[in-house]
């Protein structure tokens, strides 16, 4: 099997990402970014809060909405979590070694880590 050049693993992740947004949250992300770099794997989606989130997040009076949609993000991403890894996995043919997420409540932006038992084999660019 011939193997793909960054430029399409990125991509492809990025698709995939986007479908398990779409598919599991119920929302996809307005923009999404992945870059490769060596044994890591870095997923940045955008304006990835619905409008009810971002109305339970920006309650000034307290920060429990913003500490509320965090959990339920996070939870939900766990349980979303093997098929994400499944989908990493088989772009890249390389297993996952762990997967670190984060959320801003403020600017709706979301960050995906995977972090690789290796990195990946890229086939070169061509010119």
């Amino acid at each position: 099997m011939k193997n793909k050049t960054k430029g399409q693993m990125e991509a492809d992740i990025s698709e995939s990402v986007i479908k398990f947004e779409k598919e599991f949250m119920g929302r996809g992300p307005l923009e999404t970014k992945t870059y490769i770099i060596d044994d890591m794997v870095l997923v940045r989606l955008k304006n990835v809060l619905t409008q009810a989130e971002l109305k339970l997040a920006d309650m000034h009076e307290h920060k429990d909405g913003r500490e509320l949609v965090k959990r339920m993000r996070i939870a939900l991403l766990e349980q979303g979590r093997p098929l994400l890894v499944e989908a990493v996995e088989k772009i890249l043919r390389i297993k996952v070694r762990s997967l670190h997420t984060d959320i801003s409540t403020v600017t709706g932006e979301r960050v995906i880590l995977f972090t690789l038992v290796s990195s990946p084999a890229i086939a070169r660019d061509r010119v």
